[in-house]
């Protein structure tokens, strides 16, 4: 029986082996989606306990913690740290064959070298043994940025961020780039008027304009995009039911705006309308940019309306949705690509019956002008795992080019999620292993070598150009 974690853990044959711990193992990481917090990083703070680094904002715990019958006042509520800690050891026994048990083992083993399981009995040996790390200067956010080898992280902005976190960082030249991305999801989201016009009065601030026309509205939000470009911005990101790809007049869109600006609310025509136009303005700046795009879809939020108004967004009661995908996608690209205004694009989708449809709507664009231009982005949330991750990858081979992918990303609000390029770069040297030793690829390392090195690092630094 072979032990629980131990250096071949998911690497099945020899090749494997070979593969991960040869190639793959200590390759930097490109981290190009992430929700790290820039201020703790400008601030280079050390985390107070292990509780603050590992369990504060991580919904993916509080969901299991919640299945498993915990009270929310563990999660997010008001019981001490340590009480949280308590429960959430009490829940990991339960996560077995979910990858939340994996992650937390491989998280506790490479940025504490504890090889202890995790549960009720172990928790405060656990709990102080890293409390005592965590207080070091070599556990600081920045010092465990370089234990995992991170090259590159580009954390996710509203466009009304000031991004003084990250000039800070720039300034203090760290090693480790940490760039903005533009992800102006609030400036296109007029479900509620109040909020809408709420926010268009800090933009109105930060950009010192004017917002009465949505010609006025474009100019503010063209300058954010400029300022963001001139702080190492090159990427954007839009968490999307689905792409809007409605036609609309430019009379349409100001006749919109002014009844948004007078409070009045719309109908679902108009809604779409001018979601559809300010997705295809921001595009276009992307494109004149050189940026890359990311278009993550599919997620179904905030389904708890009762925990939404205690709690907010983002505090883990979202799904899966099954919004149709494949033709306003075509539209859209289609209308960019028809100008030659189709900027370097990645799709993500979060339902699994779309993969077939992202896997070859990409082929639909990729135009010889670059390899792998248009990208399908890494299984995403509740797909991070062993089978969402093969699934993907297996698609990605039959309908597209592995080889071109752009590999990996944490997508994590937490430092300590690192492990999880770990995760995959063993999926996926396992995948390759295990076909050469059955014959169905050729036994040249070399090359596929190279193939493994690309998918982990080289495709992400030659696509971004970082």
């Amino acid at each position: 029986m072979k032990k629980f974690l131990d250096e071949n853990f998911l690497l099945r044959s020899e090749t494997a082996k070979h593969l991960y711990h040869d190639v793959a193992a200590n390759m930097p990481i490109i981290d190009y989606h992430c929700h790290l917090s820039p201020e703790q990083i400008a601030n280079d703070i050390n985390f107070k306990n292990l509780t603050d680094i590992w369990l504060s904002g991580d919904h993916y715990k509080w969901r299991a913690m919640r299945t498993n019958g915990i009270d929310e006042a563990f999660c997010t509520g008001s019981r001490t740290d340590y009480e949280k800690f308590e429960k959430w050891a009490e829940t990991v026994p339960y996560t077995l064959r979910n990858p939340l048990y994996h992650w937390t083992h491989l998280e506790l083993k490479r940025y504490f070298g504890i090889d202890e399981l995790l549960n009720p009995a172990s928790a405060k040996r656990i709990y102080d043994e890293c409390n005592q790390a965590l207080s070091k200067p070599e556990f600081s956010v920045r010092a465990l940025l370089k234990k995992m080898k991170v090259e590159v992280i580009c954390t996710t902005d509203d466009p009304i961020d000031s991004l003084n976190h990250h000039k800070k960082i720039s300034e203090d030249r760290f090693e480790i780039k940490v760039l903005p991305a533009f992800r102006p999801d609030k400036a296109m989201n007029t479900d509620d008027i109040r909020s809408f016009n709420d926010y268009l009065s800090a933009l109105e601030t930060i950009s010192n304009i004017s917002i009465i026309h949505y010609s006025d509205y474009l100019d503010a939000l063209k300058m954010r995009h400029d300022h963001f470009a001139a702080n190492g911005c090159t990427v954007s990101d839009h968490g999307l039911e689905f792409v809007y790809a409605e036609d609309y007049t430019d009379q349409e869109i100001r006749n919109i705006f002014s009844k948004l600006r007078s409070q009045k609310a719309l109908n679902k025509e108009e809604n779409l309308k001018f979601r559809s136009a300010l997705l295809f303005e921001f595009a276009l700046w992307d494109h004149e940019k050189n940026w890359v795009q990311q278009f993550h879809l599919g997620a179904m939020r905030n389904n708890n309306s009762r925990m939404m108004r205690s709690l907010g967004a983002d505090t883990g009661w979202d799904s899966i949705g099954d919004f149709p995908q494949a033709r306003s996608l075509q539209k859209f690209l289609n209308k960019l690509d028809a100008n030659n205004q189709l900027t370097k694009t990645i799709l993500y989708n979060l339902n699994p019956s779309d993969n077939a449809i992202m896997s070859t709507m990409i082929g639909n664009f990729n135009d010889g002008s670059m390899a792998g231009k248009i990208q399908w982005g890494s299984a995403w949330w509740f797909l991070d795992q062993q089978e969402g991750m093969k699934e993907q990858l297996n698609t990605l081979s039959n309908m597209g080019l592995l080889s071109r992918f752009v590999g990996m990303l944490t997508d994590s609000r937490s430092f300590m999620s690192y492990p999880r390029h770990e995760y995959f770069r063993r999926i996926l040297c396992g995948l390759f292993g295990e076909e050469i030793e059955r014959g169905e690829l050729p036994n040249d390392l070399d090359w596929t070598g190279k193939i493994i090195s690309d998918i982990c690092y080289h495709n992400a630094k030659n696509y971004f150009q970082w």
